[in-house]
């Protein structure tokens, strides 16, 4: 007989099934607290309720422990500096979104050397989340994989849906069901439009087939998520983080009976993916909210240990220095979240 199935498939891993990592490797009382506690504030500051802003702030990607701990770190002690204008959660982003072909992230390739240890990348992925909400320390990430969420979803609290899959129904059904708020980028093209259908079809009810955490398939039926809201990346042709931008896309919210909740990315198309860039776009958008511009509800900055990044085929890799888009310094960022908190302190619009 003919092979007619899994003609392109090398082989099969059985992979253990979340209930099993998740009870390797649970969560405690206090870290199901502090969890709860995180998303409870940042579902109160994209809902306007909070008047503090989010600074999503860490690596492009995760690439190595120690230095993600390091930054982790002096996140920390930052918050304590800043809290009563901004609250600060860090990138903790596993999966890598590629537009043709490269790293795809740790929980794909752990080792960085194409061995492709999936088991190995979410164990590790799982206990970093658990070490940095035992910190006090919240934890934002891309989804990227649907089946991904079911290891590591109950550690964060904000999620983002990336530019190339906030058109993907999958992905939005998935985000209908997340118990975190959720933010959708606009399309690589920079249109707005496909994001703002996309906060409204995840804020609806939903039934679709996924992986339940026994690791068998299931349907999954939603409430929808009440905390979906707009992030700003910038296009191929323009940015879109200027005032204009922001009128527009509070305006088509409004239109669309949705609550004008949006987050600028300073990176990807916003800075064309210069690090440095980072800080003007973060001044003019602190600069919006210190006119009057109450719908900019936080703000993204690609930031580790060293500027740069570096090539991960060329010799050893240097431990802080991004293998992915190019990030900010640890001192430029500390320094620019400062001078940012400084500035919104003035800020009448938004008393604490």
């Amino acid at each position: 007989m003919k092979k007619v199935d899994n003609i392109n498939i090398v082989s099969e891993t059985p992979l253990p099934t979340p209930d099993e990592i998740r009870m390797e490797l649970p969560v405690t009382a206090e870290i199901a607290e502090n969890v709860w506690q995180f998303r409870q504030t940042v579902g109160s500051i994209v809902t306007g309720k909070d008047p503090r802003i989010l600074m999503i702030c860490g690596p492009c990607s995760i690439d190595s422990i120690p230095a993600a701990m390091e930054y982790a770190m002096h996140l920390r002690s930052l918050q304590e500096k800043v809290s009563d204008r901004m609250f600060l959660v860090m990138r903790a982003y596993f999966e890598k979104p590629r537009t043709t072909i490269g790293w795809k992230g740790l929980v794909y390739d752990p080792d960085l050397d194409r061995s492709f240890h999936i088991e190995k990348g979410l164990r590790l992925s799982r206990k970093l989340l658990l070490n940095l909400a035992e910190m006090g320390i919240p934890a934002a990430t891309e989804f990227l994989e649907p089946i991904i969420p079911q290891y590591t979803a109950d550690l964060i609290s904000w999620a983002s849906i990336g530019a190339r899959t906030s058109e993907s129904q999958t992905h939005r059904q998935m985000a209908s069901g997340l118990s975190m708020p959720v933010g959708f980028k606009n399309s690589t093209d920079g249109s707005i439009g496909v994001a703002v259908d996309a906060i409204r079809t995840a804020s609806a009810r939903h039934s679709f087939l996924g992986v339940i955490n026994d690791g068998r398939t299931g349907v999954f039926s939603t409430r929808g998520n009440p905390y979906c809201h707009l992030i700003l990346r910038g296009g191929v042709h323009e940015p879109n983080y200027t005032s204009e931008y922001i009128a527009f896309s509070r305006e088509l919210m409004i239109r669309e009976k949705l609550f004008p909740s949006i987050v600028v990315d300073c990176s990807h198309a916003n800075s064309q993916r210069n690090p440095l860039k980072q800080g003007e776009i973060l001044h003019n958008v602190a600069e919006q909210i210190l006119d009057g511009q109450d719908a900019i509800r936080g703000v993204m900055l690609e930031s580790y240990m060293k500027t740069g990044r570096q090539n991960m085929d060329k010799g050893a890799i240097i431990p802080g220095l991004s293998i992915t888009d190019p990030c900010l310094g640890w001192p430029e960022t500390e320094s620019l979240i400062l001078e940012t908190a400084e500035m919104l302190r003035h800020s009448p619009a938004r008393p604490k």
